[in-house]
């Protein structure tokens, strides 16, 4: 979807003249630029997290020739989607994430530790005798 495409969205669910969701856009979008180049992270809860990274001076590797090469610091912008957006976009759904109740987790119980084969009980026995070996006596 392309800026026309979405004015066109965005006047049609809002009853909005396609000048009002210009409008609307282009002073939404001044707003989140002018506060993320400031310093200030902007955050749409449920959508994206916009913040300004300061990155600084480091030598890399060229990996053609193996040669160290200073690389400049530089600031650069990073805008993470939040879990509502990456949930909907995954599971394919269309329109605004509905959160459902939260949910009291059960206690959770100790693990069972599971042993290859069960051995028997000990069982106590009399103690026998082997018995005695005869001799062997030889023929003749």
């Amino acid at each position: 979807m392309n800026r026309s495409q979405l004015l066109n969205e965005l006047a049609a669910r809002n009853e909005w003249t396609r000048r009002q969701a210009d409008e609307f856009l282009t002073s939404f979008t001044d707003l989140i630029t002018a506060t993320v180049s400031t310093g200030e992270d902007v955050a749409i809860s449920g959508f994206a997290k916009f913040r300004r990274i300061d990155r600084p001076a480091r030598l890399a590797r060229n990996p053609a020739t193996g040669e160290t090469v200073k690389v400049a610091a530089k600031r650069v912008a990073r805008i993470t989607p939040l879990k509502a957006f990456k949930d909907s976009v995954l599971s394919g759904r269309r329109g605004p994430a509905k959160k459902a109740p939260a949910k009291k987790a059960p206690a959770k119980k100790a693990p069972v530790r599971k042993t290859a084969a069960k051995k028997a009980p000990a069982r106590k026995t009399a103690a026998r005798k082997a018995p005695a070996k005869k001799k062997a006596t030889k023929r003749r």
